[in-house]
């Protein structure tokens, strides 16, 4: 009996070591798999070891899964994140690993199949979207998209005090640029039928086309806001980052990313202005300065929606800007150091800003 009892115990013993010995084999090899899947991303061998912390500190079940599931990857920057504010801020060494993080993220994010966004037809374009119209000879103007049906567009007629009274559109041939909200730009070549009236607005009916250009592809994730803001005209072309102390031009930033963001104003303002926007983002003061690349501006309202390429930003704001994009930084309710907007005192500013009598050649 004895004896049968020692079997029994030496061959489950040799059972346990053979499992274990196989379970470590195979975690070595998964994390010689992560270490390798972390190289070809780019990483160093520090920063490596880190994400390595990262994914044992999340019990993530399959570490590599790091390198490919956006939902992995979240739940580890979200972790590091809130891990360097109960530490009191992130140093400059978690700044720049975070900042590679977002890099990361966001090379995931841009290269996510989006089959349903590309387009390839005008007959795709959807009403309403805002548009630059090159004539040759002429200049190029600002106008948008009116009605959209099988046998043609319409475009509302793009109006502007350097064209002459009489200028006829009718037989023109036009170039049209747009760009398509989440996507990319686009332009095609048409010709103007004929001039109408559509929906009361003076319009131009022009021919379909049937392979738009795809021009450029979007280089940053962009989130839509609503933020009181304070706007600052620049004299220079230098960065400048500094918290202004006194009020400035009252604005509403519209969407934001690490490029650059939207900026609605009062009155009209000019291609290619420098600017400077301030506000509060998650409890922290942000500031923008920029060149305005294109605007929108909706006549009716006497209101403008400035395009902004942002200057270079400091790490610490890219990766705010960044967290609050993909949404890592906690909910905080924001405390304003300067008065908190609203939407008709945006109006009130309009002969502050610079005006342009028509969008200019470098709003494309």
């Amino acid at each position: 009996m004895f004896v049968t009892i020692l079997v029994i115990i030496i061959v489950v013993s040799g059972i346990l070591v053979l499992i274990l010995s196989q379970s470590n084999k195979d975690k070595r090899k998964s994390w010689v798999q992560f270490f390798a899947k972390g190289k070809d991303a780019g990483f160093s061998f520090r920063e490596i070891d880190l994400l390595r912390r990262l994914a044992v500190k999340n019990a993530l079940a399959d570490p590599t899964a790091l390198f490919w599931s956006q939902s992995q990857l979240d739940t580890c920057i979200r972790n590091l994140v809130r891990s360097s504010r109960l530490a009191g801020g992130a140093d400059q060494p978690t700044q720049d690993f975070l900042s590679k993080l977002y890099d990361y993220r966001k090379k995931i994010e841009m290269e996510k199949p989006r089959i349903k966004n590309g387009i390839t037809d005008s007959r795709q374009i959807e009403e309403g979207q805002t548009m630059r119209i090159l004539v040759n000879g002429q200049g190029v103007f600002p106008s948008k998209l009116v009605k959209n049906i099988g046998q043609y567009l319409t475009i509302a007629r793009p109006s502007s005090p350097n064209l002459p009274t009489s200028f006829s559109w009718t037989g023109m041939k036009l170039s049209i640029y747009f760009w398509r909200e989440d996507d990319a730009g686009y332009v095609f070549d048409t010709e103007v039928h004929d001039e109408v009236f559509s929906k009361g607005t003076p319009s131009l009916k022009i021919s379909h086309a049937e392979n738009l250009f795809r021009t450029q592809k979007r280089r940053s994730i962009r989130i839509k806001t609503h933020k009181a803001a304070f706007l600052y005209i620049l004299d220079s072309s230098e960065p400048s980052t500094d918290i202004e102390m006194n009020p400035g031009l009252k604005s509403f930033v519209e969407d934001i990313s690490d490029s650059g963001c939207a900026i609605l104003i009062g009155g009209k303002a000019a291609a290619g202005l420098r600017i400077k926007v301030q506000f509060i983002l998650n409890n922290m003061p942000i500031c923008i300065s920029g060149t305005v690349r294109s605007l929108d501006y909706h006549e009716e309202e006497n209101k403008s929606v400035l395009h902004v390429e942002a200057d270079t930003l400091p790490i610490h704001t890219r990766n705010h800007i960044l967290g609050e994009v993909f949404g890592m930084l906690p909910e905080e309710e924001e405390e304003l150091p300067f008065q908190v907007l609203d939407e008709e005192a945006v109006g009130e500013a309009n002969a502050t800003v610079p005006e342009a009598s028509a969008v200019t050649d470098n709003a494309l």
